[in-house]
């Protein structure tokens, strides 16, 4: 405490500039100013920022015209979001003290930040009166400018800006950018040229030329600049990719291949700009359909360039995937889970073929891992629910399904409705029938539309012989949004089998069978069933037949059919 008193005293002592002597107040409060201000200042140095904070208020009742403790108090109000308080004292700051620099940027910087850039414009154009030396401030006027889209303005800043300090990349280069975006294509190559003239050893500056005129298709001009920067650097990464954009626009698109198959080799080519240009390259590929071997042999190559970088083993994937080499592409997925499994995407790559393939058990692992890094994700929990549902665990598969329908949100009504619809599914295998119905009416709140509820739905009630209006209804409405579905029809055709229509069961059964892709022993054996009730049994025998061999084959319960062909009479089906 001796110390910090012996210094104030020091500061306050003839020799010294005493703060309190340049508030102009009576040497009472001058004393009481300089230390509240000064005590404040070493708070602050000791990040106690609320002490600070407090003394700069006591500092400034005690001189309210105090640039010193508005500028500090800025600060403060800005670090609290009290914007329109950091502007006014700011304001209050440049008014007390209108020569000094710093102030009068911040004050500047704040209406900028609030969009109030005429405010903003009107400063800076102030200091870059007041410090001609200062050039640099040409620079953040000229950005000012280009907010309130005053372009000419901004190239004149930095037109200032060059005259002050020279010929300058950065500056070029924004000049360049801004004569390009108002259509002045002469004055935007003039500004590289000049870099070019400055740098003449740089091939990037002749790329940008070539570039610029290949935008306006004068592939002449382009190419000439081209070949310059072939001239001083023949490996440059950005002169292989012009000229495979160059080969695009002059249509010889196997040599595009080959530019980007360079450019994608070459190790100064930045990873970022491989991955951006990968994808045209491989969408290339796509179209051509060509060099796919060779095109594997460079994404190995890249790969081992940049083994960090998983980003490429996921490119690899999707492009292995499009090949049909399923094996091979499930490989960088797993590496990409492994490496960074917070990457939902590979997650979903390998859900993907877990479901092509129809392996249960890789669905369920796949799921697993995805969930415990992404457990709101519901489609892991439906695909993890099904995969039990084929394995015939139903109760797991039930209790996966509740816990899903935890996490969907109120909004997601389809997927709602599609977890709604799979629990009464379940329930339906485990002969809680009305659950089933209730699970089904809940779904269908969800989404009246959906297909796959309303088919299953209307088939189990016609199978328990209850509500066949409002099956067929949905039935109908499958139909008639669905018209080639086999499935959907052969549902319809059994719920009028039901009803008794047997002409209309046959002529929709006969409609299913005619469309279904697969041999379908269930739709056989309908078609048998309808046969038998139109009086046509030996015709009924032959379709039985039929669909005992399909079951039969397929390892499926035979016992009621074979019990219709020796009786050769038609039974109920088994629950």
């Amino acid at each position: 405490m001796m110390k910090r008193i012996l210094i104030f005293i020091l500061l306050c002592t003839p020799g010294f500039a005493c703060i309190a002597g340049e508030t102009g107040k009576n040497n009472a409060e001058g004393r009481k100013f300089d230390y509240f201000f000064l005590e404040a200042l070493r708070l602050r140095e000791a990040d106690n920022h609320t002490g600070a904070y407090n003394l700069f208020q006591y500092a400034l009742k005690t001189d309210s015209t105090s640039s010193n403790v508005l500028f500090e108090l800025s600060n403060y109000y800005l670090f609290l979001k009290k914007d329109s308080l950091a502007l006014d004292a700011l304001q209050k700051a440049v008014k007390y003290s209108p020569g000094t620099f710093e102030y009068k940027v911040a004050l500047a910087d704040l209406n900028k930040n609030r969009q109030k850039f005429d405010d903003a414009i009107a400063i800076y154009e102030e200091l870059v009166r007041e410090y001609p030396a200062k050039a640099e401030l040409n620079f953040y006027l000229s950005e000012l400018y280009l907010y309130v889209k005053q372009i000419d303005k901004a190239i004149q800043s930095l037109d200032d800006l060059e005259n002050n300090m020279g010929i300058n990349e950065t500056v070029s280069l924004q000049k360049y950018q801004l004569y390009s975006q108002t259509g002045k294509k002469e004055e935007a190559i003039k500004e590289i040229e000049k870099l070019s003239a400055k740098f003449p050893a740089e091939a990037q500056y002749p790329i940008i030329i070539g570039d610029s005129y290949l935008e306006q298709n004068d592939t002449i001009n382009a190419l000439k600049y081209y070949n310059q920067a072939y001239r001083l650097d023949s490996i440059n990464p950005y002169y292989l990719l012009s000229m495979a954009r160059y080969y695009e626009l002059t249509g010889k698109e196997e040599t595009v291949v080959q530019e980007f198959s360079k450019a994608l080799r070459n190790p100064r080519l930045d990873v970022d700009t491989k991955l951006e240009i990968l994808g045209k390259y491989i969408q290339n590929l796509h179209r051509n359909k060509k060099d796919m071997e060779n095109a594997n042999a460079l994404l190995e190559t890249l790969l081992e360039q940049h083994s960090q970088e998983k980003e490429l083993n996921m490119v690899y994937g999707e492009f292995l995937l499009f090949q049909g080499k399923t094996e091979e592409a499930k490989f960088q997925f797993q590496i990409v889970t492994e490496a960074n499994p917070e990457n939902i995407a590979a997650w979903r790559h390998l859900l993907t073929i877990a479901l092509r393939e129809n392996n249960t058990d890789e669905i369920i692992a796949v799921c697993d891992g995805a969930l415990i890094h992404f457990p709101d994700a519901a489609e892991f929990h439906f695909y993890k629910g099904s995969a039990c549902y084929m394995k015939k665990d139903y109760t797991k598969a039930l209790t996966i399904f509740r816990e899903g329908l935890k996490i969907i949100p109120d909004d997601n009504r389809t997927l709602l409705s599609n977890f709604h619809g799979q629990i009464g599914d379940i329930y339906h295998l485990l002969n809680e029938k009305e659950k089933a119905y209730q699970s089904y009416e809940k779904a269908l709140e969800y989404d009246e539309n959906n297909l796959l509820i309303l088919n299953n739905y209307a088939y189990f009630l016609s199978l328990d012989n209850k509500e066949l209006d409002k099956a067929e209804r949905m039935s109908a409405k499958c139909v008639q949004m669905q018209p080639d579905n086999a499935t959907y029809i052969d549902t319809y055709a059994w719920v009028f089998f039901r009803k008794g229509n047997y002409s209309l069961a046959r002529f929709y059964i006969e409609s299913a069978l005619s469309k279904s892709k697969d041999v379908n022993s269930e739709i056989i054996e309908h078609y048998g069933d309808i046969l038998f009730m139109t009086g046509n049994t030996g015709k009924a025998l032959e379709e039985w037949t039929k669909a005992m061999e399909v079951k039969e084959k397929n390892g499926n319960n035979v016992r009621i059919l074979k019990k219709k062909i020796n009786d050769k009479t038609y039974y109920e089906a088994e629950e």
